[in-house]
C-alpha cells in the first residue's frame, strides 16, 4: 500500500509528457485544497483507488494538514504534501514544479484553489496535461472574465456530480453542454448492501428494539441537521414512536451547536452522536430509517446512495441533484427545505408502516444499483479523461 510523500521526496524525471494512445494506463493526478472531510473528499480517494485497480498510476496532491492527506495511504492512493491549501505564490511555484518533474496525462482539480492554482501552473508550461474540473456542490460559480477563462480555455471538461448541477452551469455561466457530463459518485454495492440489522446493532452497542432514524454526513449547517433533531424531539414528545432513537453519524463545524440543541429539547438519552466512522455501512445496517434534510449545496449526496443501496427507506429534500435519484412515494420521502412539521410527519409515517418501509427501501435498492454502482462512475470517468488526453471535448 503506497505511504504519503513529502513533494521534497520526489526524483526528479523529465520534463517533457509522454506521447500517450486511449488504449494504455493513464498517469491521473487530483488536487485537492480543502482541508476538511466529506463526501467530496471521500469521492476523491474511491475514485482515485478504483483507477488504481483498472491499472492507472494516481498521484494525490494536497496539503500537509488536510484529512485527505491523512486518510490517503490508508486507502493505496499516493498523496503529495504541497503548500495549495491557499491561493498564493508559494502553492502555484510549488505545484508547477511537481507537475514538471512528475509528467501527467491529465489532471482532475476538485476545489475552487487548486482549480486556480492548477489551471495557472498549466499555463506556465511547455506540455501541459490537459485539466478536468470537477464540481462537487451547486454554489454558484461567477461569471466574470476570469472564472470564464477558468472553466472554459483552462479546463478541458468539467464533471458534475447531478444532472441539476450541470444544468445550473449551462443555464447561469453559458457553459456549452457538450463541456459538461454529470457522473454521480459511484457506490460499491457488494459493502453497502442490506445487512444483518441484530449483529450490527450488538457490535454498535445498540438497543435491539429499539426504532432507529439515522443521518450520515458532516456535521455542517445545511446539511439539516438542526431541523432532525427539532422533528425527532417533537416525534418524543408526541410518543409516536416508543423506544425511538436517532443516531448521528459524522463530525464537523456544527458539533457543539448540534450538541447543544439535543440538550435544549431534552433528548440527549435518546440520540447517539457517533462522529466520524471509517465504516459507516454498519451504522447503515442498523437503521430502520435513513434522513438527510439539507437545504443547500448539495450535488447527489454519497451518504444517500449508500443508505438506499443498504435498502433503507429514505427521508430527504429536493435540493441540488437529490431529486434526481429519489422519486417520492417510489424510492423515498421527499419534504420541503426547513420544514419541521413536514419533516415530523414523514418521519412518522415510516416509523409508523412496516411495509412502506420495506416497499420504499427495496425500491431504492434496485435504483442504486442499477444507477449509480461504482463501476459505472469509473467507466465514465475513465472515458473523460482519455478524451481530455486525446486532446477532444466529450460530446
Amino acid at each position: 500500500m503506497p505511504a504519503a510523500a513529502d513533494a521534497r521526496a520526489q526524483p526528479a524525471q523529465s520534463t517533457v509528457r509522454p506521447e500517450r494512445f486511449p488504449d494504455t494506463h493513464m498517469h491521473i493526478v487530483h488536487t485537492e485544497a480543502s482541508r476538511g472531510w466529506g463526501g467530496q473528499e471521500i469521492r476523491i480517494l474511491g475514485e482515485a483507488a478504483g483507477m488504481i485497480k483498472r491499472g492507472h498510476r494516481v498521484s494525490l496532491l494536497c496539503p500537509r494538514d488536510s484529512c485527505i492527506y491523512a486518510e490517503a495511504a490508508g486507502r493505496g492512493v499516493a498523496a503529495t504534501a504541497l503548500p495549495i491549501g491557499r491561493k498564493n505564490l508559494q502553492g502555484l511555484l510549488a505545484l508547477r514544479e511537481w507537475l514538471k518533474s512528475n509528467p501527467a496525462d491529465v489532471i482532475n482539480t476538485h476545489s475552487s484553489t487548486d482549480a486556480w492554482l492548477s489551471a495557472l501552473a498549466c499555463a506556465s508550461l511547455p506540455v501541459p496535461p490537459p485539466m478536468v474540473r470537477t464540481r462537487h456542490l451547486s454554489t454558484a460559480v461567477s461569471n466574470n472574465f476570469a472564472t470564464r477563462w477558468l472553466y472554459g480555455t483552462a479546463t478541458s471538461h468539467i464533471v458534475t456530480t447531478g444532472e441539476k448541477l450541470r444544468e445550473q452551469l449551462m443555464r447561469d455561466n453559458g457553459i456549452a453542454g457538450s463541456a459538461l457530463t454529470s457522473v454521480p459518485t459511484g457506490i460499491d454495492p457488494g459493502v453497502f448492501g442490506p445487512g444483518d440489522r441484530v449483529a450490527a446493532r450488538l457490535a454498535l452497542d445498540l438497543p435491539l428494539n429499539a426504532m432507529i432514524i439515522g443521518i450520515v454526513a458532516t456535521l455542517r449547517d445545511w446539511k439539516g441537521h438542526t431541523y432532525l433533531i427539532e422533528a425527532f424531539a417533537r416525534m418524543r414528545r408526541r410518543q409516536a414512536a416508543p423506544g425511538l432513537l436517532l443516531a448521528i453519524v459524522g463530525d464537523g463545524p456544527e458539533r457543539e451547536r448540534l450538541e447543544s440543541s439535543v440538550a435544549a429539547n431534552g433528548v440527549q438519552e435518546s440520540v447517539r452522536m457517533a462522529g466520524n466512522q471509517s465504516q459507516v455501512a454498519p451504522w447503515l445496517h442498523a437503521m430502520d430509517v435513513f434522513c438527510l434534510p439539507s437545504y443547500g449545496h448539495e450535488g447527489v449526496p454519497q451518504a444517500l446512495m449508500q443508505a438506499m443501496s443498504c435498502a433503507l427507506p429514505v427521508v430527504s429534500t429536493p435540493v441540488g441533484s437529490i431529486a434526481e435519484i429519489i422519486e417520492p412515494e417510489i424510492t423515498g420521502l421527499m419534504v420541503a427545505p426547513k420544514n419541521i412539521d413536514a419533516l415530523c410527519s414523514a418521519l412518522e409515517r415510516l416509523t409508523g408502516d412496516a411495509g412502506l418501509r420495506k416497499r420504499l427501501g427495496s425500491a431504492a435498492r434496485g435504483v442504486a444499483v442499477m444507477r449509480f454502482g461504482e463501476n459505472i462512475m469509473l467507466d465514465r470517468m475513465e472515458e473523460i479523461f482519455r478524451s481530455a488526453v486525446a486532446g477532444r471535448k466529450r460530446v
